[in-house]
């Protein structure tokens, strides 16, 4: 499993930003696919999640806020986030969640 996320970096509080997930080695259609972030100096967190029956969980954290879709031709799993707060800024994750590999991440900074 291989993947590579991007969309990350630098923005207002109250601001949105796209992260993308394109993923290799595994099919949408039959996996599950998560977001974690890691702020610095703290634990890696539990962000939302994506079913391959398009279900969706999300922390309590970002509940309305952020918005987790994907697109099975593309193979890429999407994190929309909208009304960025500073305490979101961390090193963004995407993962599928019976696989043990993580990607690289991608850094999002939200200024005050």
């Amino acid at each position: 499993v291989q993947l590579q996320a991007s969309g990350g970096g630098l923005v207002q509080a109250g601001g949105s930003l796209r992260l993308s997930c394109v993923v290799s080695g595994i099919r949408l259609t039959a996996n599950t696919m998560d977001w974690f972030r890691q702020a610095p100096g703290k634990e890696r967190e539990f962000v939302a999640t994506l079913t391959h029956l398009g279900r969706t969980t999300y922390a309590d954290s970002v509940k309305g806020r952020f918005t987790v879709t994907s697109d099975t031709v593309k193979n890429t799993v999407y994190l929309q986030m909208n009304g960025l707060k500073p305490e979101d800024t961390a090193v963004y994750y995407c993962k599928a969640s019976r696989y043990k590999s993580w990607g690289q991440g991608t850094q999002v900074t939200v200024s005050s």
